[in-house]
C-alpha cells in the first residue's frame, strides 16, 4: 500500500457512506496532480519523505475530511460567541449568589470555619462554573448546526442594550454606583459609566429573556443538587432557633415542594426561551406571565397558610402582624420569624400584582412596559 492509498483510506474512514467513493476519487486526482507537479520539479521519483511533505500540504485527514462535512467547523461560531459569554456571565453571577449564601448559612450555623468554609466555597464555585460552561457549549453547538439561525442574533433594537452594559460587570462604575457619586464622563468616547445606562427602560427583551432563562437553570441544576454549592440544601439552610427547629421544617417543606419546584424552574427555562425566540408575542407572554405568577402566589399562600412554617410566620389578624413589626423594631425579639413573614407576606402581594399586570396584558391592554421581558 503506497503512503497515498494510505492516507485516503484514513480520510475515507472520516467520510459519510453515501458520498465517500466521489469524494476520495476527487482527492486522489487532486493528490497525483501535486505529485507530478512535483516530480516535475525535482526531476525524478519522490522519496517518501517527500511523499510525505506533499500529503502533510493538503492537509491532515482529520480536517480534509471535515471540508466535506455538512456542519460548521467550530463549536462556538464568531456570532453566537458574544452571546454564549453574555449567557455564561449571567449563570456564574447566579453560582456566585447561591455560593455565598452557602458560606454565609455554614458559617453563621456554626457548622464550618470560616476558613475552610472560603476554601471549600471557593472549590464549589469553580466545579460549578465548569459544569456551566460545559451546558452553555453544548447548547451553542446544538444552536450552530440548526438549519435557521434564532432571530435575535439579527433582530435586535439599540435601545433595548442596557443589560449588556450590566452584564459587562464593569467594577469601576459599580464602585462610583455604591459611592452615590454621579457617572463620569470617559475622556475618549465622552459616554457615561455603562452600569448606570443599565435601567429597565432599556434592557433587551431577548437579554432579559435569556439570563432570566440561564439563573432558572442554575438554580434548578442546585435545587436538584447537580451542582453541589457548599453542600447547601434547601432544608439545611438554618438550625434550632429560639426553640423552632428550621432545618426539620424546611426539609418537609421541601419534601413536599420538590417536585412543584422543579416544575416551575422548567417551566421558567422554556418560557424564558420563547420570550427570546418570540418577543413580539405579547399576548402569549402575558399568558405566561398570568400562569407563573398565580403559581407563586399559590405557592406563597401555602406557605403562609398551610405549609410547616405556617404556625410560626402566619399573623393571627392585622393587630398581630402590627404587633411583630414593632416587637422586632423595639426589642429585636421574634427577628426571624417575623422577617420571614414579612418575605412571604411581600411575595403574595408582589405576586398579586403580577397576575393583574399580566392579565391586562393578556388581553391587550399593552401600556408602556409591553416591550419589556
Amino acid at each position: 500500500m503506497t503512503l497515498t492509498e494510505r492516507y485516503l483510506k484514513a480520510v475515507a474512514a472520516q467520510l459519510p457512506k453515501t458520498s465517500r467513493d466521489d469524494i476520495v476519487a476527487e482527492l486522489a486526482d487532486a493528490i497525483a496532480d501535486r505529485m507530478d507537479a512535483r516530480v516535475e520539479a525535482v526531476g525524478r521519483p519522490l522519496t517518501d519523505d517527500e511523499q510525505e511533505a506533499v500529503l502533510r500540504e493538503v492537509g491532515h485527514p482529520l480536517a480534509v475530511a471535515a471540508r466535506y462535512g455538512s456542519g460548521p467547523l467550530h463549536v462556538v461560531g464568531p456570532e453566537l460567541f458574544p452571546w454564549w459569554m453574555f449567557g455564561l456571565k449571567v449563570g456564574i453571577f447566579a453560582l456566585l449568589a447561591l455560593t455565598l449564601l452557602g458560606l454565609v448559612a455554614r458559617v453563621l450555623s456554626g457548622d464550618s470555619l470560616a476558613g475552610p468554609a472560603i476554601g471549600h466555597a471557593f472549590s464549589d464555585a469553580f466545579s460549578g462554573a465548569m459544569t456551566l460552561i460545559g451546558f452553555a457549549t453544548v447548547a451553542a453547538f446544538i444552536i450552530e448546526r440548526q438549519k435557521d439561525q434564532p432571530a435575535f442574533l439579527k433582530t435586535w433594537r439599540v435601545k433595548d442594550l442596557g443589560l449588556f452594559e450590566w452584564a459587562a460587570f464593569d467594577l469601576d462604575a459599580l464602585g462610583l454606583r455604591f459611592d452615590g457619586e454621579k457617572p463620569k464622563e470617559t475622556p475618549k468616547t465622552g459616554l457615561s459609566a455603562p452600569i448606570w445606562q443599565a435601567k429597565s427602560d432599556n434592557i433587551s427583551p431577548v437579554a432579559g429573556a435569556m439570563a432570566s432563562a440561564v439563573a432558572w437553570f442554575v438554580f434548578l441544576l442546585w435545587w436538584t443538587g447537580l451542582i453541589p454549592v457548599f453542600e447547601v440544601r434547601p432544608e439545611t439552610l438554618t438550625g434550632k432557633v429560639a426553640g423552632a427547629d428550621y432545618t426539620a421544617i424546611f426539609s418537609e417543606m421541601a419534601a413536599i415542594a420538590w417536585w412543584p419546584v422543579v416544575l416551575y424552574a422548567l417551566g421558567r427555562i422554556a418560557f424564558g426561551i420563547f420570550r427570546a425566540l418570540r418577543p413580539d408575542a405579547y399576548r402569549l407572554r402575558g399568558l405566561g406571565d398570568l400562569l407563573l405568577a398565580l403559581t407563586r402566589l399559590g405557592f406563597a399562600f401555602w406557605v403562609l397558610t398551610a405549609s410547616a412554617l405556617s404556625p410560626i410566620i402566619r399573623p393571627l389578624g392585622a393587630t398581630d402582624f402590627l404587633q411583630r413589626l414593632q416587637t422586632l423594631f423595639e426589642t429585636g425579639q421574634g427577628a426571624l420569624p417575623t422577617l420571614l413573614m414579612l418575605v412571604v407576606i411581600i411575595s403574595l402581594f408582589t405576586a398579586v400584582s403580577e397576575a393583574f399586570v399580566a392579565a391586562a396584558r393578556l388581553i391587550g391592554i399593552r401600556g408602556s412596559g409591553a416591550h419589556r421581558a
